[in-house]
This record gives structure tokens, C-alpha cells and sequence, in this order.
């Protein structure tokens, strides 16, 4: 199938690379030059502009893949809407707010196209594993593009179609405010370790126990343990943590809906504390979680 892959940031270029490998036939598009001819190096079809995305495909209907920051997308939609031909396809891949992912849907239809959205989580392991999609829109679209999903499920991610437009965003969102907590508690429980009555616990022994045969294994525990091997004493590491939406539009639809979720509002306030200098072991260890399983930087700024 053919796919153009706009957004060759960390995760574009894994699902760009992946789709290409299995045959499909990659248009990678960026702002970037250096990124398009990384992509051209590879033997993918590049494209410096948006029309040369277009003229790729020879007048057939359209179908990209956005992997681009939430900010962007309205403005990225307006410009694609005006060049693509009529029932082309658009993917958000991103970490889009699945309310504007609603509203979004609906001005793409009025223009005679279909998005989809596809929450995508895997981080920099998604090329090797497979990623984990979360999936909404129009289901016979998802039909039409299901082959290009199960590319980037292979060997051991997942997908699922969870119904109308915004659903899939609506599933990513809360899976990652799920992540915030189980990062807080992993964080606070080892700087309990480090800074508690035992002093010169081995943590990474911890860890390693912790991962055969208890109830707390996890891949985050096991990101945790191979980055305390390598830096026992977070060194360089300034502890502030960013927060990128995702949680927050959680607690917004928490609060619509009077859903108390106590754990996962103070995983979100210990991130915004650190932004004004709170920080600990346990936000060093977050902000190398987030480095470890995303390629984020290791150091946030205030």
C-alpha cells in the first residue's frame, strides 16, 4: 500500500522505516530537508512540499499518516485539505485532544476526505517490538488501511478499532494517564529505597527481583533498572519533568464527568512542581523513564 509519512521526527521515522520494510511504499515528507534525504538514502519516495506529496500519488486518493505535534494539526489540515484530491485519507498518529479530533473529523468530512485517528504508543521500541495503536473513525476506512496497522503491530504490539472518530485518541489519552501514575509510583518507590532507613540498598537488585515473579513487573520497571545501572546516581540529570497534554485532558473529562482520579492528579502535579524547581530522585528517575521508553530529553526546562 501506498503511505506518505509526514513528521520524520523519532516516531515518524520508525513507522516510516517499518511501513517500508514490509513493502509498502513510503512517502516521507518533514519540514526538514536533511529528513526527507535521510528517508531518500533509505529508497523511500521523497517529498520536499506538501504538492509533491500530492503529485506522488498521480491523482489516486491520498492517504498520510500525520505524526506531528498537537499544535499543529489544525494548521497542517487546513493546508493538506486544500491540495488533496477528493476521499483521500488522513491519519493522526499523534497525541491529539480527542474532543478537537471530533470537530477535526467533521471539517475533514465537509471537504470530502476522512481522518482517522490512531493513538500510537511503543515509543523508540515500536520499530523493533511493534507499536500499540488505538484506533477511531469511519470503519470501512479502517478496512482500507488495517494492512498498514498490522504492519506497525508486528511482531508483538496490538491494535484495536475502537469505533467512531476521537475514540482512538479518547483510549491513548487515558492509557497515558495511566503511564503518569505507574511512572510516580515506580519513582517514589525507589527514591524510598535510595533515601530511606536502609542506606546502600542495591536498587537495581530490587529491580531485578521485582521483575521474576512479583506483581509489579513491568517494562517501565525494567526501563528503570537498566538506567539505574548506568547512572546509579542520576548524575546531569536537572529533574524537571514536562507534561505534554495528554494527562491533563484526562482530568478535564474526569471532572466533567465527577470520575475522581486522585493518583493520577498527583502524578500530574508532582511534573508541575518540578517546572518550578521541585525536584528529587524520584523526578530524576522519571524524567529518565521518560528518555529510556520515548527518546524524550533527559533534561525539561523550567
Amino acid at each position: 500500500m501506498k503511505i506518505a509519512i509526514t513528521g520524520l521526527g523519532k516516531m515518524g521515522t520508525q513507522i516510516a522505516k517499518k511501513l517500508y520494510e514490509d513493502g509498502h511504499s513510503v512517502v516521507a515528507h518533514n519540514r526538514s530537508r536533511d529528513s526527507v534525504d535521510e528517508m531518500k538514502i533509505l529508497r523511500m519516495i521523497p517529498a520536499y512540499t506538501k504538492t509533491e506529496v500530492v503529485e506522488s500519488f498521480n491523482g489516486e486518493r491520498v492517504i498520510i499518516w500525520l505524526m506531528i505535534p498537537s499544535e499543529v494539526v489544525d494548521q497542517e489540515l487546513d493546508e493538506w485539505l486544500k491540495i488533496i484530491p477528493k476521499k483521500s485519507i488522513l491519519i493522526d498518529g499523534g497525541n491529539s485532544d480527542f474532543r478537537l479530533t471530533k470537530k477535526r473529523a467533521e471539517l475533514v468530512l465537509k471537504s470530502g476526505s476522512i481522518l482517522m485517528d490512531v493513538g500510537t504508543s511503543g515509543g523508540v521500541w515500536g520499530y523493533k517490538n511493534g507499536f500499540c495503536m488505538m484506533i477511531g473513525g469511519d470503519g470501512e476506512t479502517f478496512k482500507i488501511i488495517e494492512p498498514i496497522i498490522k504492519t506497525l503491530a508486528h511482531p508483538t504490539g496490538a491494535y484495536h478499532y475502537f469505533g467512531e472518530n476521537g475514540a482512538g485518541h479518547y483510549v491513548k489519552m487515558v492509557h497515558n494517564a495511566i503511564e503518569y501514575g505507574m511512572m510516580e509510583s515506580l519513582a517514589e518507590g525507589y527514591r524510598l529505597l535510595k533515601e530511606g532507613p536502609y542506606k546502600n540498598l542495591d536498587l537495581v537488585s530490587a529491580g531485578e527481583v521485582w521483575q521474576h515473579g512479583s506483581v509489579i513487573v513491568s517494562w517501565l520497571n525494567e526501563l528503570t533498572m537498566d538506567a539505574l545501572k548506568n547512572n546509579p546516581e542520576l548524575k546531569d540529570i536537572n529533574g524537571i519533568v514536562p507534561e505534554l497534554g495528554e494527562t491533563r485532558f484526562a482530568l478535564e473529562v474526569g471532572k466533567d464527568f465527577k470520575i475522581e482520579m486522585p493518583s493520577i492528579q498527583s502524578a500530574f502535579d508532582v511534573r508541575l512542581a518540578s517546572q518550578k524547581g521541585n525536584v528529587n530522585f524520584a523526578t530524576k528517575l522519571l524524567a529518565l523513564m521518560r528518555n529510556a521508553f520515548g527518546g524524550h530529553n533527559i533534561n525539561g526546562k523550567r
